[in-house]
């Protein structure tokens, strides 16, 4: 699949480009994000170094451990900013391999909202399971059927649709995390970022690269089986595909519009790790007392991995960026 039509969605939605990205809105998702009352919290950022992981070469690697974030990665930050903008009680569709969709489910309860979670058949069903104890219903598809079923559910149910990764204000609560890492790091030398639809890379990248940081090299990282932004760099467009991979957090069948644009712009590059190094990257950290899903090691994947150039002396940040893996799902992964 080369291409992806959103039929009903894209003459429900008015284009907006990555111009529309400022500083100043990303400052005021910040604010918007740090009071919601859905408690995003601030995570830790550590050095490497202070960790039981092995050494990793001559360079000063942090890691953010998103992974400890309420509701268990960084999708809460940006679904606290949409529904910060959106009608209270409303009713809401969306599509999620997990974590969006846990995070969607737990805003809808606190807001007293309906919602419905479009779900792709090879997510785990202990996450269909959780997203449903929220009061959210869930329906799983094939991943080339997400769309049609979001657009059958707005058609049918006048239900408004809330995108997972490919929405301005999502991404603007996303980039509240790149604002955290300036914080404990004020001008890293590169930054590593997993990246599925790309909403959470090109929020990091734009709130570092609009604060000023203009020589950080910020890289992301997806797996081989479900590199559509890798594509859409190759193909100067946003691309879809068939996806395959164990991250299923990053398998989405198309890159979103804005991220693009905005990784385009922001990002150095997109690099590729293969779903045995991932596997190895979730026991590595588990070995250490880290406890990511697969979605979430990427990063990290890829920087064990040597997927990241020129780091020697380098002032490095590491995303962990979700820790929501059961233990039935650990079992399968390398001792």
């Amino acid at each position: 699949m080369s291409d992806i039509s959103i039929g009903l969605l894209d003459s429900m939605e008015a284009p907006v480009s990555a111009d529309s990205v400022t500083l100043e809105l990303l400052r005021a998702a910040r604010a918007t994000v740090r009071a919601s009352p859905l408690g995003v919290i601030e995570t830790p950022m550590i050095p490497w170094s202070q960790t039981t992981l092995p050494p990793c070469g001559p360079c000063n690697i942090h890691i953010k451990m998103e992974n400890m974030q309420r509701t268990g990665s960084f999708k809460i930050r940006g679904v606290a900013n949409q529904f910060a903008r959106r009608e209270k009680g409303g009713h809401f569709v969306t599509m999620s391999a997990g974590n969006y969709g846990k995070s969607f489910a737990y805003a809808s309860k606190h807001y007293g909202s309906k919602g419905k979670v479009v779900m792709p058949e090879t997510a785990p069903t202990s996450r269909s399971t959780l997203i449903q104890s929220f009061g959210v219903e869930v329906e799983r598809v094939p991943t080339s059927c997400m769309m049609d079923t979001v657009n059958r559910c707005i058609q049918e149910n006048s239900m408004t649709f809330l995108h997972s990764y490919d929405d301005l204000d999502l991404i603007a609560g996303h980039a509240s995390l790149g604002f955290e890492v300036l914080e404990k790091m004020a001008k890293p030398d590169v930054v590593v970022v997993c990246c599925g639809g790309g909403g959470l890379l090109a929020g990091v990248a734009a709130a570092i690269k609009l604060s000023g940081c203009h020589q950080t090299r910020i890289y992301g990282v997806e797996p081989e089986g479900a590199c559509t932004m890798y594509r859409s760099f190759i193909e100067n467009r946003p691309m879809g595909m068939d996806t395959r991979s164990i991250a299923s957090g990053l398998a989405p069948p198309f890159a979103g519009t804005l991220p693009y644009e905005l990784c385009r712009r922001f990002v150095e590059a997109i690099v590729l790790v293969s779903d045995e190094q991932i596997k190895m990257a979730v026991s590595t950290l588990y070995k250490s007392g880290l406890v990511v899903e697969p979605s979430g090691s990427a990063a990290f994947a890829a920087i064990v991995n040597g997927k990241i150039p020129d780091m020697e002396n380098k002032n490095v940040v590491c995303i962990l960026s979700g820790g929501n893996i059961g233990k039935d799902e650990l079992t399968h992964f390398p001792d």
